[in-house]
C-alpha cells in the first residue's frame, strides 16, 4: 500500500477530530429533549404540496357551495357535502327562472371523488321517509358502508344515515326545537360524528346548539352517554363571549366543532371558540387539554382535527379557520412541530378552511365555506409514513 503523504495525514487527522467533535455536539445538543421529541426529529414531519388539478371539473354543468364536510373512506374515496342554499343568483345563473347566465346548477350535496379527482357519485337532499337538514354541515362514512350527515341550521337537531347510493336507512333526532344539552332524544344542531367501528358507536360532536359529546348505537340509534367539557355534566347557561384574559370555560363553547377517535381509544373535540382541543377516553374521562392560538377571536382557532395514518398515529392535523392554517401536532403531548396554509385565493390558501380529512397516503383534503366554497387536495412529499 502506497503510504500516505505527511500533509493528507494531517487533514485527515483535522477531519477525523471534527466529525467527532460535531457528534459530541450533536449528542449534547439532545440532552433534555424529551424522547418523544426526539423521536419526531427522527422521522420526516408531514410536508405537502397543493395539487391544483385536483378536483376534476364536475359535470352537468354543476357548482359548489359552501361546503358544509369532508371525509375520506375505506377505499380512499373523498366525500363532501356541500350547501347548494349557500349560493348566490351569479353563482346559479343558469337555474334561474328564466336563466341569467350560461352557468351554473347546483351539483347534488352528496358527493364522492376517487383520489384523481374524478366524480364517482352525487346524491341527497329532502325524500321519502325522512327529513333533510337545512344547511348541510358535516360527513362521515363508516367501514359497514353508510354515509352519516347532520345539519347546522336553526331547527336542526339530527342526524341522518344512508347507504353509498343514498338509500335512506335511520334518522336519530328530528328537524325540530332542541329539548337542550341533557336531553337525550334530540341533538343540537350537531356539527360532525365519528365511528368507532369495534364498539359500533357513533360519537357526535353537538353542536352548535348543544355543548356536548353525545353518543349512540350506530345500528339501533339508542342512546348511550354524553359529557360536557372536562367530563363534566354540560350546561346551557348563557356565556360570556370568549376572553382570553379570563379564566379558562368549564363549559364548552359553541360549536363543539369536531370529534375524532385514535386506534388508543382517546377521543378528541374541537371547542372552537375557546380555541382549544380536549381529549377524553371513551366514557368520557377527562385526559388532557391543549390551547392554541389563545388571542384568536372571532370564529376561534381549532375547527376541525384529522388523525395522521402511519402506524402509531404520531400527529394531529388541526384545521384553524379563523387564521387559515393547518397546524401539525404532535399526539402525544400537543405540541407544534409543522404548519401549512395562509389566507388567500390562490391554490394552496384558504379562506375559512373549515373542515379536513386525510388518507392512507398521507393526502390532505380541506373544504371551505363562507365565500370559498371549494375543496383542495394536498399532497404528502415528505416521508412521514414510517
Amino acid at each position: 500500500m502506497t503510504p500516505m503523504p505527511i500533509r493528507a495525514r494531517s487533514i485527515a487527522a483535522r477531519a477525523r477530530r471534527s466529525r467527532t467533535v460535531f457528534a459530541c455536539l450533536a449528542a449534547a445538543l439532545l440532552i433534555g429533549v424529551p424522547a418523544l421529541s426526539r423521536a419526531t426529529h427522527a422521522s420526516e414531519i408531514p410536508r405537502f404540496a397543493v395539487d391544483a388539478s385536483w378536483p376534476k371539473p364536475l359535470p352537468n354543468n354543476w357548482i359548489l357551495g359552501q361546503v358544509g364536510g369532508i371525509t375520506v373512506d375505506a377505499q380512499g374515496h373523498v366525500w363532501v357535502i356541500h350547501r347548494p342554499r349557500s349560493l348566490t343568483d351569479d353563482e346559479k345563473g343558469a337555474a334561474l327562472t328564466p336563466p341569467r347566465s350560461k352557468c351554473c346548477v347546483s351539483a347534488p350535496p352528496v358527493l364522492e371523488f376517487d383520489s384523481d379527482g374524478n366524480l364517482l357519485r352525487a346524491w341527497g337532499g329532502p325524500g321519502e321517509g325522512y327529513e333533510w337538514v337545512g344547511r348541510e354541515h358535516g360527513i362521515e362514512v363508516d367501514d359497514k358502508g353508510f354515509v352519516w350527515i347532520g345539519g347546522n341550521a336553526e331547527n336542526d337537531n339530527a342526524i341522518l344515515k344512508f347507504t353509498l347510493d343514498g338509500k335512506f336507512v335511520m334518522q336519530i333526532g328530528k328537524i325540530a326545537p332542541s329539548k337542550g344539552s341533557n336531553d337525550t332524544t334530540q341533538l343540537g344542531k350537531p356539527a360532525e360524528t365519528a365511528i368507532d367501528k369495534e364498539a359500533n358507536e357513533i360519537y357526535v360532536a353537538d353542536g352548535y346548539g348543544n355543548r356536548r359529546v353525545i353518543v349512540f348505537d350506530a345500528t339501533s340509534g339508542t342512546y348511550k352517554r354524553h359529557w360536557g367539557a372536562y367530563g363534566n355534566p354540560p350546561n346551557d347557561d348563557k356565556q360570556a363571549a370568549y376572553d382570553p384574559k379570563a379564566p379558562v370555560s368549564q363549559q364548552f363553547g359553541n360549536p363543539v366543532h369536531c370529534v375524532k377517535i385514535a386506534n388508543d381509544g382517546l377521543v378528541y373535540v374541537c371547542d372552537r371558540i375557546n380555541d382549544r382541543i380536549q381529549v377524553f377516553r371513551k366514557d368520557g374521562t377527562f385526559v388532557k387539554e391543549w390551547f392554541y392560538e389563545k388571542n384568536t377571536l372571532g370564529n376561534g382557532a381549532v375547527w376541525d382535527i384529522a388523525i395522521w395514518p402511519d402506524p402509531k398515529q404520531t400527529y394531529l392535523l388541526s384545521v384553524d379557520g379563523e387564521n387559515n392554517e393547518i397546524r401539525i401536532l404532535n399526539r402525544q403531548d400537543g405540541t407544534v412541530v409543522g404548519s401549512f396554509g395562509h389566507s388567500g385565493r390562490n391554490a394552496g390558501q384558504f379562506h375559512w378552511v373549515h373542515a379536513m380529512a386525510v388518507d392512507a397516503k398521507g393526502n390532505v383534503y380541506t373544504a371551505e365555506v363562507d365565500t370559498a366554497k371549494r375543496i383542495q387536495k394536498f399532497k404528502l412529499i415528505s416521508d412521514a409514513l414510517r
